[in-house]
Order: C-alpha cells, then structure tokens, then sequence
C-alpha cells in the first residue's frame, strides 16, 4: 500500500490519477443509469403534452370509434403526453371544428371534411359519396393503391395550420325513418332527415330534405316529428346510439358502402410532440381503424339478419338501377369543379372498374 506520507513519484501520481478518474467514472455512470431508470421522459416543456381533440361523434358512439384509441395512446405515451377526449359539440360546433383546429383551440380533430366544412376542394369526399364505395376496406385500399393519399396530402399542404394525418373506413349508408316507409323513391319526398352534406345533396334529388342539427339532439328531434329519420350511418351506429329504439323502418339499399373519415392535427401542436409519440399517435390511429373494420363488418350483418327493431323495407331494382345511374352524373359534376377533384373521381372509376374485372370475392 503507499504511504501518504511519502512524496509521489510521477509514475504513481499518474496511476493514482487514472484510478480515481475510473472510480468517478464508475460512480457517475451509475447515478446517470440510476436516473434514466427512475424517471420518464421529461419533455423542454414542464408536465407531459396536453393535446384537446374533439371528434364529430357523441359519448355513445365515440366509445366505439375513437375513446379505445385515445385511452390506449395516453397509456402508452407513459406520462410523457396526454390527450383530453371531447365528443361532438362539447367544446366548438361540430360546423366549427376546422376552425378551431386551425386556430389552435383544438389540438386535433376527428371527422370528415364535409361535415367540418374543410376548405378544400375535395371537402365533398369526405362522409359519404355515392357508390364510392362498397366495402370498407375500398377506403384504405383508393388510399393506398389509388392515390388519394398523396391527393389529401397535397389539399392540406395548401392549408396554413392543419396537418392531415391518415383516413379510414366507418359503416355504410342507410336511411331510418320513424314511421314512413321507403318502398318507393317517391317515398322520400319531403322526409326531413338529420345526414352528412354530400349524401344529403345527391338524395335531395328524390325529394328528401337534408337537416342540420346537433348530434345530441337528433333522438328528441325524431321523436317530437321535427325530423322524419336519419340518413347519417349503417345498422350498427342507429342500434348502438339508440336511434333504432325511435325508428321503425330501415331502408335497406345502401348509397355508399363506407363513410370516409379523417384524423387532423394542428400543424403547431403536431411540430411540437416528439417523433416518438408522433409514431405512436400514428399506430394507435392504425388501431381504430383496425377496430372499427371488425366493429362495423360484424355488427351491419348481425343486425340486419338478427334485429328486432326495425322493418327492412328496399326499393324496386328498376328504381334502384335508376339511383346508382343518377350517381354516374352526380360524380361528373364533382369531378368538373376542380382538377383535383376530376383526379379523386377518376381513382373512383378505376378502382372500381378493377374491383369488377377481379370479381369475386371483391364483387
């Protein structure tokens, strides 16, 4: 052992030197492991991420298509980001949700663009288009393989303060009504239904009267006679929300196959999370689009075959090829309103004609 006493020679001062720079060393590298171990991720900021998304859908029916997303995310995240779930008109209108997603109050938003009147010219796209579709995985099969994800991106890009984040399936179109039939296409003149705005256009050709109201309100408006029925989803969402409890016919010819819907981010509140938890935001959206597929593809054949709370009612096939004839005009209107929106209708065609030419199971 050396004596502290006796003076050092060089030779020792530099090993004595090395030591204590390996013993610091040692040390330091077990406090800083001790610390990463202990302690999450601490952001610039102080606290975790605070981000407020409202979606277009009320409590019951955003149980289904958004809350298992937003509780496993915020579980996921560990602390280091939170996201506070708000249903439709909860903190903005429904009509006002673009709006405030640009201007920040909404950190993000779920819904389609024409119900949130989205400024941009492919906001006719959004909900239900006529015969786009016919079933769900037509959405995320055109964004895939037919460009219109590259197309939304691009509509976006042209947005100051919004940031479009990826687009899935929900169910199909039917119309339910309280308690006049649809056995004919002059049946529908003059029903005054709650609906999204491009369906609700094309099928006011019929006669039928598109109504706006907020989402919470359409039971009580069904059931005071101030609207006839709805024209807002499938079998699944009328029994879920309790809208088949008020109406007594479904009609069973469906207008569209699948309802495009959109996740949004506020460009600003977007820049600001990590790409860690961008990912993990992005993969938990995957997750609902995943759970919805199976929700909605169940459940529309399960209640059409099994519910008790509805009559199907359908229209005659002649009248019916006439409706899906009128939607070959519908499409070429919307595609002369803009280039871009001429590039949507003709990934539509396209997918479509392949979908026919595949043949079973795809038609």
């Amino acid at each position: 052992m050396t004596d502290p006493k006796k003076p050092q020679s060089p030779s020792d001062a530099i090993l004595a030197s090395r030591r204590n720079f390996l013993r610091q060393s040692v040390v330091g590298a077990g406090a800083v492991a001790g610390a990463t171990l202990a302690a999450p991720y601490v952001n610039a900021q102080s606290g975790p991420i605070k981000w407020r998304l409202q979606t277009y859908s009320g409590a019951p029916l955003g149980a289904h298509v958004i809350k298992p997303q937003i509780d496993a995310f915020n579980a996921a995240a560990n602390g280091e980001m939170e996201i506070e779930l708000y249903y439709a008109d909860q903190l903005v209108p429904t009509a006002d949700l673009f709006r405030a997603l640009q201007n920040g109050t909404l950190d993000a938003v779920q819904s389609d663009e024409a119900t949130m009147a989205s400024p941009v010219d492919i906001n006719v796209f959004g909900g239900y288009f006529p015969f786009a579709t016919r079933y769900s995985l037509d959405v995320p099969a055109l964004f895939q393989y037919y460009g219109l994800k590259e197309i939304w991106e691009e509509a976006y890009s042209e947005v100051e303060g919004v940031t479009w984040l990826s687009a899935g399936a929900w169910d199909p179109l039917h119309i339910f009504t309280v308690d006049k039939p649809i056995r004919s296409l002059a049946d529908m003149a003059g029903l005054r239904v709650f609906g999204v705005p491009t369906a609700g256009k094309f099928l006011s050709k019929y006669g039928l009267i598109p109504v706006t109201i907020p989402w919470d309100n359409v039971e009580v408006a069904m059931q005071t006679g101030e609207i006839d029925g709805v024209a807002w989803c499938g079998f699944t969402e009328a029994y879920e929300v309790g809208w088949a409890d008020v109406c007594k016919y479904a009609l069973s010819n469906s207008v569209t196959g699948a309802w495009f819907g959109s996740y949004f981010a506020n460009t600003a509140s977007w820049q600001k999370v990590p790409p860690h938890l961008q990912e993990l935001f992005k993969i938990t959206i995957d997750q609902s689009h995943y759970y919805r597929q199976v929700w909605y593809w169940g459940g529309e054949a399960k209640l059409r075959v099994e519910g008790e709370k509805m009559e199907l009612t359908s229209l005659p096939d002649e009248e019916w090829a006439q409706v899906v004839s009128d939607s070959n005009g519908f499409w070429d209107e919307v595609a002369a309103s803009s280039p871009r929106s001429a590039r949507v209708v003709e990934a539509f065609k396209k997918y479509a004609d392949t979908m026919e030419k595949a043949g079973y199971p795809y038609r």
